[in-house]
């Protein structure tokens, strides 16, 4: 009997994933311990946070570094793998958001170091394989098994400090984790389901934390959603949102989160002619008329940047960003994408048009 579901090759990263608000000291001590650590350095951390210096009270750490940059600038990354090398460590712990999870991966890439992640936001990044690395305004990017966390650490009081806008802008980019793996190169059943399932937690948690910046139980949603959507991400690979995103920040150094949150309704609307059913799903189940009606009623809900010129782009950027995006562009987008097709999104998206 035919399913309908087709073929497909679907690959699940090896993980520990440990969560619970409160425990992330202990958690974080039995991630290490399972690795053998001695000799650990410290990524990120914000050490004069009261609730990360005692998470790392009891870490053997031989190097902290804090200077992180977002898009993890190649200088920054060579001057901590010196001293990584230099501190004879062991292992890494990277404590933070996308970016120090980032400089963690960077470091992986090149030593083979295990990580521990311990994030702050919702960006995801701690649950891929993939690594990016910015060199005089261009971002490359990748994928690797030595950058997956050996262990991920997730506890919400951890993340009380964010500011709302700051949380909301890095949920707004887990969800474009959720809808890129809609349709990206390798999207298949399994990491759509997880994509759905993220997506419904993140617009139950990024209103949440709106309404209540102090509850706990919107922000374990949060990390909860943030999570499956970047497991989604990894097995589908990069679609034609992060290839817009990735290239915009490299170019532009723009706000890696916001930048996500302006292009991705602009995707969505590109993308919709040829992907009817994927979009009309967005909207089922969130409970809207549409996929397009249900993102623009999350972004106003959470006051969601509306455009990439508010963010510092400049106009006269668009068509050198959408020559270098083409090249980009992933197999299997279900649209054909033309450079003039991405100058009439960036342009709409520099603008704020509607789409």
């Amino acid at each position: 009997m035919n399913s309908g579901l087709g073929r497909f090759d679907h690959v699940t990263l090896a993980q520990r994933v440990l969560f619970g608000s409160g425990d992330a000291a202990r958690n974080l001590s039995l991630a290490l311990d399972g690795l053998g650590a001695r000799r650990v350095m410290v990524l990120g951390g914000g050490h004069r946070n009261g609730a990360i210096a005692q998470v790392l009270a009891d870490v053997p750490v031989a190097v902290r570094f804090a200077d992180v940059a977002q898009h993890v600038p190649a200088d920054l990354v060579s001057r901590a793998i010196r001293e990584a090398v230099a501190g004879d460590v062991d292992s890494l712990v990277a404590v933070g958001g996308g970016s120090t999870t980032g400089l963690a991966k960077a470091i992986a890439l090149e030593t083979g170091l295990p990580i521990v992640a311990v994030p702050t936001t919702y960006a995801g990044s701690e649950a891929t394989d993939v690594w990016g690395v910015t060199t005089d305004g261009h971002k490359a990017t990748g994928v690797s098994s030595r950058v997956l966390p050996r262990a991920v650490i997730y506890d919400a009081t951890l993340t009380l400090s964010l500011p709302v806008e700051l949380s909301t802008r890095s949920g707004l980019n887990a969800v474009a984790h959720c809808v890129d793996s809609l349709w990206a190169p390798r999207a298949d059943p399994i990491n759509r389901a997880l994509a759905f399932e993220a997506l419904a937690a993140l617009d139950s948690a990024l209103r949440g934390i709106v309404v209540e910046p102090s509850g706990l139980g919107a922000r374990e949603e949060a990390l909860y959603g943030g999570y499956l959507a970047a497991v989604a991400f990894a097995s589908a690979g990069s679609g034609l949102h992060h290839k817009i995103c990735h290239t915009l920040g490299g170019m532009f150094d723009l706000p890696h989160a916001a930048t996500h949150a302006v292009v991705l309704p602009y995707v969505v609307a590109f993308n919709e002619p040829a992907a009817p059913a994927l979009v009309r799903r967005i909207g089922t189940v969130l409970g809207a008329e549409s996929g397009q009606a249900a993102l623009d009623a999350l972004w106003s809900a959470v006051d969601a940047p509306a455009s990439l010129r508010e963010l510092g782009m400049p106009e006269r950027g668009v068509p050198e960003a959408a020559r270098r995006i083409v090249e980009a562009v992933p197999p299997g987008n279900p649209r054909a994408v033309s450079v003039t097709d991405l100058e009439r999104l960036l342009a709409a998206a520099w603008a704020g048009e509607a789409r």
